[in-house]
Protein backbone atom coordinates (compact mmCIF):
# COMPACT_ATOMS: atom_id res chain seq x y z
CA UNK A 1 0.00 0.00 0.00
CA UNK A 2 1.70 3.15 -1.16
CA UNK A 3 0.03 7.28 -0.83
CA UNK A 4 -1.54 7.37 2.64
CA UNK A 5 -3.89 10.22 2.62
CA UNK A 6 -2.82 13.31 5.11
CA UNK A 7 -7.00 14.17 5.24
CA UNK A 8 -10.28 13.13 4.89
CA UNK A 9 -11.37 12.84 0.98
CA UNK A 10 -15.07 13.44 0.49
CA UNK A 11 -14.84 10.32 -2.13
CA UNK A 12 -13.57 7.37 -1.73
CA UNK A 13 -13.29 5.35 -5.33
CA UNK A 14 -12.14 1.96 -4.92
CA UNK A 15 -10.76 -0.22 -8.04
CA UNK A 16 -11.11 -3.84 -7.77
CA UNK A 17 -8.38 -5.56 -10.63
CA UNK A 18 -8.06 -8.90 -11.33
CA UNK A 19 -7.24 -9.99 -15.32
CA UNK A 20 -7.68 -6.47 -17.03
CA UNK A 21 -4.56 -6.12 -18.33
CA UNK A 22 -5.91 -4.71 -21.82
CA UNK A 23 -8.66 -1.99 -20.35
CA UNK A 24 -6.69 -1.01 -16.28
CA UNK A 25 -5.04 1.84 -18.13
CA UNK A 26 -8.12 3.74 -19.57
CA UNK A 27 -10.03 2.98 -16.14
CA UNK A 28 -8.00 4.48 -14.12
CA UNK A 29 -6.87 7.09 -16.70
CA UNK A 30 -10.75 7.92 -16.57
CA UNK A 31 -10.49 8.47 -12.88
CA UNK A 32 -7.28 10.27 -12.37
CA UNK A 33 -7.82 12.60 -15.31
CA UNK A 34 -11.27 13.75 -14.49
CA UNK A 35 -10.29 15.13 -10.91
CA UNK A 36 -11.01 18.65 -11.51
CA UNK A 37 -8.24 21.34 -10.76
CA UNK A 38 -8.06 22.07 -7.08
CA UNK A 39 -10.07 18.70 -5.80
CA UNK A 40 -7.12 16.79 -5.30
CA UNK A 41 -7.62 16.33 -2.09
CA UNK A 42 -11.41 15.51 -2.18
CA UNK A 43 -10.94 12.18 -4.05
CA UNK A 44 -8.82 9.59 -3.45
CA UNK A 45 -8.63 6.42 -5.77
CA UNK A 46 -7.64 2.75 -3.96
CA UNK A 47 -6.76 -0.04 -6.90
CA UNK A 48 -6.72 -3.47 -5.27
CA UNK A 49 -4.64 -6.03 -7.04
CA UNK A 50 -6.51 -9.36 -6.14
CA UNK A 51 -3.71 -11.67 -7.06
CA UNK A 52 -3.62 -10.43 -10.63
CA UNK A 53 -1.91 -13.30 -12.65
CA UNK A 54 -1.21 -10.54 -15.66
CA UNK A 55 1.01 -7.72 -15.63
CA UNK A 56 -1.99 -5.83 -13.39
CA UNK A 57 0.25 -5.43 -10.19
CA UNK A 58 3.33 -4.04 -12.27
CA UNK A 59 1.06 -1.77 -13.94
CA UNK A 60 -0.68 -0.69 -10.23
CA UNK A 61 2.96 -0.31 -8.80
CA UNK A 62 4.13 2.07 -11.83
CA UNK A 63 1.07 4.01 -11.90
CA UNK A 64 0.88 5.03 -8.30
CA UNK A 65 4.28 5.73 -7.94
CA UNK A 66 4.71 9.91 -7.98
CA UNK A 67 0.66 10.30 -8.05
CA UNK A 68 -0.84 11.82 -5.38
CA UNK A 69 -4.32 10.18 -4.30
CA UNK A 70 -3.89 6.29 -5.96
CA UNK A 71 -3.30 3.74 -3.22
CA UNK A 72 -2.29 0.31 -3.97
CA UNK A 73 -3.47 -2.75 -1.93
CA UNK A 74 -2.06 -5.96 -3.17
CA UNK A 75 -3.10 -8.95 -2.19
CA UNK A 76 -1.51 -12.43 -1.37
CA UNK A 77 -3.99 -14.56 -2.78
CA UNK A 78 -7.22 -14.16 -5.07
CA UNK A 79 -9.93 -13.92 -3.05
CA UNK A 80 -12.64 -12.68 -6.07
CA UNK A 81 -14.44 -9.48 -6.97
CA UNK A 82 -16.89 -8.70 -3.57
CA UNK A 83 -13.89 -9.40 -1.28
CA UNK A 84 -11.21 -7.20 -2.98
CA UNK A 85 -13.52 -4.36 -2.89
CA UNK A 86 -14.09 -5.43 1.06
CA UNK A 87 -10.31 -4.78 0.99
CA UNK A 88 -10.33 -1.43 -0.62
CA UNK A 89 -13.21 -0.74 1.49
CA UNK A 90 -11.00 -1.26 4.89
CA UNK A 91 -8.34 1.43 3.86
CA UNK A 92 -10.55 4.07 2.75
CA UNK A 93 -10.69 7.19 4.22
CA UNK A 94 -13.73 9.37 2.05
CA UNK A 95 -17.20 9.97 3.39
CA UNK A 96 -18.49 8.56 0.66
CA UNK A 97 -17.55 5.27 -1.30
CA UNK A 98 -17.71 4.04 -4.88
CA UNK A 99 -16.86 0.46 -6.52
CA UNK A 100 -15.64 0.87 -9.89
CA UNK A 101 -14.36 -2.42 -11.77
CA UNK A 102 -11.61 -2.17 -13.56
CA UNK A 103 -12.54 -3.18 -16.76
CA UNK A 104 -15.19 -0.38 -16.83
CA UNK A 105 -14.63 3.27 -17.37
CA UNK A 106 -15.78 7.37 -16.22
CA UNK A 107 -17.02 9.85 -19.08
CA UNK A 108 -15.22 13.08 -19.05
CA UNK A 109 -16.94 15.60 -16.23
CA UNK A 110 -18.89 12.81 -14.07
CA UNK A 111 -16.31 13.52 -10.93
CA UNK A 112 -17.04 16.58 -10.66
CA UNK A 113 -20.53 15.91 -11.38
CA UNK A 114 -21.02 13.52 -8.73
CA UNK A 115 -18.95 15.51 -6.14
CA UNK A 116 -21.55 18.66 -6.32
CA UNK A 117 -23.82 16.12 -5.67
CA UNK A 118 -22.87 15.01 -2.95
CA UNK A 119 -21.99 18.12 -1.60
CA UNK A 120 -25.84 19.93 -2.59
CA UNK A 121 -27.78 16.61 -1.04
CA UNK A 122 -25.29 15.04 1.61
CA UNK A 123 -27.07 11.83 0.49
CA UNK A 124 -26.86 8.40 2.27
CA UNK A 125 -27.05 6.74 -1.64
CA UNK A 126 -26.43 8.62 -4.77
CA UNK A 127 -27.90 6.61 -8.04
CA UNK A 128 -25.69 7.00 -11.24
CA UNK A 129 -27.05 6.16 -14.64
CA UNK A 130 -24.97 4.50 -17.21
CA UNK A 131 -24.40 3.23 -20.55
CA UNK A 132 -23.36 -0.36 -22.21
CA UNK A 133 -20.53 -0.10 -24.38
CA UNK A 134 -20.09 -3.31 -26.79
CA UNK A 135 -16.91 -4.62 -27.91
CA UNK A 136 -17.70 -2.85 -31.26
CA UNK A 137 -18.47 0.40 -29.93
CA UNK A 138 -21.61 0.27 -29.86
CA UNK A 139 -23.38 2.08 -26.89
CA UNK A 140 -26.70 1.28 -25.54
CA UNK A 141 -28.99 2.94 -22.88
CA UNK A 142 -29.54 0.42 -20.29
CA UNK A 143 -33.50 -0.89 -20.01
CA UNK A 144 -33.62 0.58 -16.60
CA UNK A 145 -32.56 3.75 -17.13
CA UNK A 146 -36.01 5.26 -17.55
CA UNK A 147 -36.32 4.78 -13.64
CA UNK A 148 -34.01 7.51 -12.78
CA UNK A 149 -35.63 10.15 -14.82
CA UNK A 150 -38.15 12.99 -12.96
CA UNK A 151 -36.55 12.61 -9.71
CA UNK A 152 -35.68 15.95 -8.50
CA UNK A 153 -33.96 16.43 -4.92
CA UNK A 154 -33.95 13.77 -2.08
CA UNK A 155 -36.01 10.75 -1.74
CA UNK A 156 -36.70 7.47 -0.10
CA UNK A 157 -38.13 4.13 -1.79
CA UNK A 158 -40.88 4.48 -0.48
CA UNK A 159 -41.62 6.88 -2.54
CA UNK A 160 -39.78 5.89 -5.54
CA UNK A 161 -40.66 2.03 -5.35
CA UNK A 162 -39.39 1.61 -9.40
CA UNK A 163 -35.58 2.53 -7.83
CA UNK A 164 -35.63 -1.31 -6.90
CA UNK A 165 -35.63 -2.22 -10.45
CA UNK A 166 -32.76 -0.44 -11.25
CA UNK A 167 -29.92 -2.57 -12.44
CA UNK A 168 -28.83 -3.72 -8.77
CA UNK A 169 -25.15 -3.60 -9.17
CA UNK A 170 -22.53 -1.78 -6.55
CA UNK A 171 -20.68 0.43 -9.27
CA UNK A 172 -23.97 2.71 -9.88
CA UNK A 173 -24.41 3.79 -6.32
CA UNK A 174 -22.09 6.13 -4.15
CA UNK A 175 -22.40 5.58 -0.79
CA UNK A 176 -22.02 7.65 2.57
CA UNK A 177 -19.78 5.71 4.64
CA UNK A 178 -21.41 5.68 7.78
CA UNK A 179 -24.79 4.46 6.51
CA UNK A 180 -22.74 1.91 5.06
CA UNK A 181 -21.50 1.15 8.52
CA UNK A 182 -24.96 1.27 9.92
CA UNK A 183 -26.51 -1.02 8.23
CA UNK A 184 -22.93 -3.19 8.85
CA UNK A 185 -23.01 -4.13 4.86
CA UNK A 186 -19.92 -6.10 3.34
CA UNK A 187 -19.25 -7.99 0.14
CA UNK A 188 -19.98 -11.93 0.40
CA UNK A 189 -17.93 -14.50 -1.29
CA UNK A 190 -19.09 -15.93 -4.24
CA UNK A 191 -20.60 -14.73 -8.23
CA UNK A 192 -23.35 -12.33 -8.10
CA UNK A 193 -22.23 -10.43 -4.61
CA UNK A 194 -23.86 -7.54 -5.62
CA UNK A 195 -27.57 -8.93 -4.37
CA UNK A 196 -27.33 -8.86 -0.87
CA UNK A 197 -25.67 -5.46 -1.37
CA UNK A 198 -27.28 -3.41 -3.24
CA UNK A 199 -30.53 -3.35 -1.99
CA UNK A 200 -30.19 -3.35 1.32
CA UNK A 201 -28.44 -0.11 0.45
CA UNK A 202 -32.05 1.38 -1.36
CA UNK A 203 -34.08 -0.22 1.22
CA UNK A 204 -32.34 1.43 4.37
CA UNK A 205 -31.43 4.91 2.98
CA UNK A 206 -33.31 7.53 4.23
CA UNK A 207 -32.24 10.16 1.61
CA UNK A 208 -31.86 8.69 -2.49
CA UNK A 209 -30.39 11.42 -4.45
CA UNK A 210 -30.18 10.60 -8.33
CA UNK A 211 -27.47 12.05 -10.73
CA UNK A 212 -29.44 12.07 -13.55
CA UNK A 213 -26.96 11.70 -16.52
CA UNK A 214 -24.68 9.22 -17.97
CA UNK A 215 -21.61 8.82 -14.96
CA UNK A 216 -20.67 5.10 -15.63
CA UNK A 217 -19.79 3.35 -18.55
CA UNK A 218 -20.13 -0.36 -18.86
CA UNK A 219 -18.00 -3.04 -21.12
CA UNK A 220 -20.11 -5.83 -22.38
CA UNK A 221 -18.83 -8.92 -24.43
CA UNK A 222 -15.29 -9.27 -22.73
CA UNK A 223 -14.10 -12.94 -22.08
CA UNK A 224 -14.09 -13.74 -18.30
CA UNK A 225 -16.90 -11.70 -17.31
CA UNK A 226 -19.11 -13.75 -15.29
CA UNK A 227 -22.68 -12.58 -17.86
CA UNK A 228 -20.55 -14.08 -21.00
CA UNK A 229 -18.60 -17.24 -18.62
CA UNK A 230 -20.28 -20.58 -18.75
CA UNK A 231 -19.87 -21.97 -15.32
CA UNK A 232 -21.63 -23.76 -12.28
CA UNK A 233 -20.86 -20.52 -10.13
CA UNK A 234 -23.99 -19.44 -11.87
CA UNK A 235 -26.06 -21.25 -9.06
CA UNK A 236 -23.69 -19.09 -6.68
CA UNK A 237 -26.85 -16.34 -6.98
CA UNK A 238 -29.74 -19.01 -4.75
CA UNK A 239 -26.81 -18.57 -1.76
CA UNK A 240 -27.03 -14.47 -2.57
CA UNK A 241 -31.00 -14.39 -2.52
CA UNK A 242 -31.14 -16.07 0.70
CA UNK A 243 -28.73 -13.34 2.17
CA UNK A 244 -30.88 -11.17 0.54
CA UNK A 245 -34.37 -11.86 1.57
CA UNK A 246 -33.28 -13.43 4.95
CA UNK A 247 -32.10 -9.95 5.84
CA UNK A 248 -35.28 -8.05 4.62
CA UNK A 249 -36.88 -10.79 6.84
CA UNK A 250 -35.24 -9.66 9.74
CA UNK A 251 -34.87 -6.07 8.89
CA UNK A 252 -37.55 -4.93 7.03
CA UNK A 253 -40.85 -7.26 6.73
CA UNK A 254 -42.91 -5.92 4.76
CA UNK A 255 -44.91 -7.55 2.24
CA UNK A 256 -45.17 -5.25 -0.74
CA UNK A 257 -40.94 -5.24 -0.27
CA UNK A 258 -40.92 -8.76 -0.09
CA UNK A 259 -43.49 -9.26 -3.36
CA UNK A 260 -41.38 -6.88 -5.46
CA UNK A 261 -37.65 -8.71 -4.32
CA UNK A 262 -39.30 -12.08 -4.90
CA UNK A 263 -40.64 -11.06 -8.58
CA UNK A 264 -37.33 -9.34 -9.26
CA UNK A 265 -35.85 -12.88 -7.79
CA UNK A 266 -37.62 -15.41 -9.85
CA UNK A 267 -37.02 -13.30 -12.81
CA UNK A 268 -33.14 -13.08 -12.87
CA UNK A 269 -33.10 -16.89 -12.34
CA UNK A 270 -35.15 -17.16 -15.80
CA UNK A 271 -32.29 -14.72 -16.92
CA UNK A 272 -29.91 -17.31 -15.82
CA UNK A 273 -31.25 -20.58 -16.77
CA UNK A 274 -32.54 -19.30 -20.84
CA UNK A 275 -29.18 -17.75 -20.87
CA UNK A 276 -26.82 -20.28 -23.60
CA UNK A 277 -23.97 -18.37 -22.20
CA UNK A 278 -24.13 -19.19 -19.05
CA UNK A 279 -25.10 -22.33 -18.12
CA UNK A 280 -23.74 -25.46 -19.79
CA UNK A 281 -26.85 -27.66 -21.24
CA UNK A 282 -26.59 -29.85 -18.40
CA UNK A 283 -26.95 -28.50 -15.33
CA UNK A 284 -30.06 -26.18 -16.42
CA UNK A 285 -32.51 -28.64 -15.39
CA UNK A 286 -30.44 -28.54 -11.71
CA UNK A 287 -30.72 -24.84 -11.64
CA UNK A 288 -34.20 -24.80 -12.67
CA UNK A 289 -35.34 -27.20 -9.94
CA UNK A 290 -33.04 -25.21 -7.68
CA UNK A 291 -35.25 -22.03 -8.75
CA UNK A 292 -38.49 -24.06 -8.34
CA UNK A 293 -37.32 -24.74 -4.51
CA UNK A 294 -36.40 -20.75 -3.97
CA UNK A 295 -40.36 -20.27 -5.51
CA UNK A 296 -41.99 -22.51 -2.71
CA UNK A 297 -39.48 -21.25 0.11
CA UNK A 298 -40.04 -17.61 0.09
CA UNK A 299 -43.54 -16.88 -2.19
CA UNK A 300 -44.82 -14.26 0.01
CA UNK A 301 -47.88 -14.76 2.35
CA UNK A 302 -49.90 -12.36 0.44
CA UNK A 303 -48.72 -13.63 -3.03
CA UNK A 304 -47.13 -10.87 -6.20
CA UNK A 305 -47.77 -9.14 -9.10
CA UNK A 306 -47.39 -12.11 -11.79
CA UNK A 307 -45.24 -9.96 -15.20
CA UNK A 308 -47.46 -10.14 -18.37
CA UNK A 309 -46.91 -12.33 -21.28
CA UNK A 310 -44.12 -14.71 -21.65
CA UNK A 311 -42.60 -14.03 -18.73
CA UNK A 312 -45.23 -14.68 -16.53
CA UNK A 313 -46.05 -18.10 -18.05
CA UNK A 314 -42.69 -18.66 -17.17
CA UNK A 315 -42.82 -17.91 -13.74
CA UNK A 316 -45.57 -20.24 -13.49
CA UNK A 317 -43.97 -22.75 -14.47
CA UNK A 318 -41.51 -22.36 -12.10
CA UNK A 319 -43.80 -22.36 -9.56
CA UNK A 320 -45.17 -25.78 -10.74
CA UNK A 321 -41.74 -27.01 -11.35
CA UNK A 322 -42.21 -27.96 -14.32
CA UNK A 323 -39.16 -27.93 -15.88
CA UNK A 324 -40.31 -30.31 -19.50
CA UNK A 325 -42.94 -27.31 -20.39
CA UNK A 326 -40.44 -24.48 -19.69
CA UNK A 327 -38.10 -26.41 -21.23
CA UNK A 328 -40.65 -26.25 -24.72
CA UNK A 329 -41.89 -23.10 -24.11
CA UNK A 330 -38.26 -21.50 -24.34
CA UNK A 331 -37.63 -23.69 -27.57
CA UNK A 332 -40.84 -22.48 -29.25
CA UNK A 333 -40.01 -19.16 -27.53
CA UNK A 334 -36.58 -18.86 -29.39
CA UNK A 335 -37.81 -20.01 -32.84
CA UNK A 336 -40.32 -17.78 -32.74
CA UNK A 337 -37.95 -14.88 -32.20
CA UNK A 338 -35.68 -15.57 -34.88
CA UNK A 339 -38.99 -15.74 -37.07
CA UNK A 340 -39.29 -11.96 -35.89
CA UNK A 341 -36.20 -11.18 -36.62
CA UNK A 342 -36.70 -12.59 -39.95
CA UNK A 343 -39.46 -10.42 -41.01
CA UNK A 344 -43.60 -11.03 -40.79
CA UNK A 345 -44.49 -13.98 -41.71
CA UNK A 346 -47.92 -14.27 -43.93
CA UNK A 347 -48.82 -10.89 -42.62
CA UNK A 348 -48.30 -11.62 -38.71
CA UNK A 349 -45.41 -10.52 -37.10
CA UNK A 350 -44.26 -14.22 -34.86
CA UNK A 351 -44.02 -13.65 -31.53
CA UNK A 352 -44.43 -9.72 -31.75
CA UNK A 353 -46.59 -9.95 -28.25
CA UNK A 354 -44.20 -11.35 -26.03
CA UNK A 355 -42.23 -10.46 -23.20
CA UNK A 356 -39.43 -12.29 -22.56
CA UNK A 357 -36.87 -12.51 -19.10
CA UNK A 358 -33.73 -12.68 -21.26
CA UNK A 359 -32.42 -9.31 -20.28
CA UNK A 360 -31.26 -8.78 -16.58
CA UNK A 361 -33.85 -8.72 -13.56
CA UNK A 362 -34.68 -4.95 -13.46
CA UNK A 363 -34.17 -3.54 -16.88
CA UNK A 364 -37.20 -3.02 -17.89
CA UNK A 365 -38.74 -6.07 -19.49
CA UNK A 366 -41.32 -8.16 -17.77
CA UNK A 367 -40.85 -6.20 -14.51
CA UNK A 368 -43.20 -3.42 -14.94
CA UNK A 369 -46.57 -4.27 -13.02
CA UNK A 370 -50.03 -2.69 -12.79
CA UNK A 371 -53.31 -2.56 -10.81
CA UNK A 372 -54.02 -5.41 -12.97
CA UNK A 373 -51.62 -7.66 -12.73
CA UNK A 374 -52.51 -11.44 -11.95
CA UNK A 375 -51.44 -12.72 -7.96
CA UNK A 376 -50.34 -15.76 -7.25
CA UNK A 377 -51.39 -16.57 -3.69
CA UNK A 378 -50.30 -19.15 -0.86
CA UNK A 379 -53.49 -20.92 -1.66
CA UNK A 380 -52.50 -21.60 -5.44
CA UNK A 381 -48.84 -22.09 -4.50
CA UNK A 382 -50.42 -25.33 -2.60
CA UNK A 383 -52.42 -26.05 -5.96
CA UNK A 384 -49.32 -25.89 -8.06
CA UNK A 385 -47.29 -28.02 -5.96
CA UNK A 386 -50.41 -30.50 -6.22
CA UNK A 387 -50.13 -30.35 -9.70
CA UNK A 388 -52.80 -28.23 -10.61
CA UNK A 389 -52.82 -25.32 -13.19
CA UNK A 390 -51.89 -22.29 -11.78
CA UNK A 391 -54.33 -19.36 -13.28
Amino acid sequence: MVNEPTHAPLLSIVVPVYGVEAYLYQCLESIRADIPAGESDAVEMIAVDDASPDGCGDMLRSYAAGRDGVRVVHLSSNVGLGLARNAGLDVATGRYVWFVDSDDWLPPGTIPAVLDRLRQHQPDVLMLDHLRVHEDGRREVDASSHLLRGIPGVTRLDDQPQLLRVQHTAWNKVVRRDFLDQLELRFFPGWYEDIPFSHPLLIGAEKISVLDRVCYLYRQGRHGAITSTRSGRHFDAFAQYERLLDWVARKHPDERLQAELFQLMINHYLVVVGNDGRLHPHLRRDFFHRAAEHYRRYLPTGGYPLPPGVTGLKHRLVGRGDWLAYSALRQAHRVAGRLRRQGPVGGVDAGSDSVTADDDPGRGAGTATTGDDEVVTTTQRRDALAGSRLP
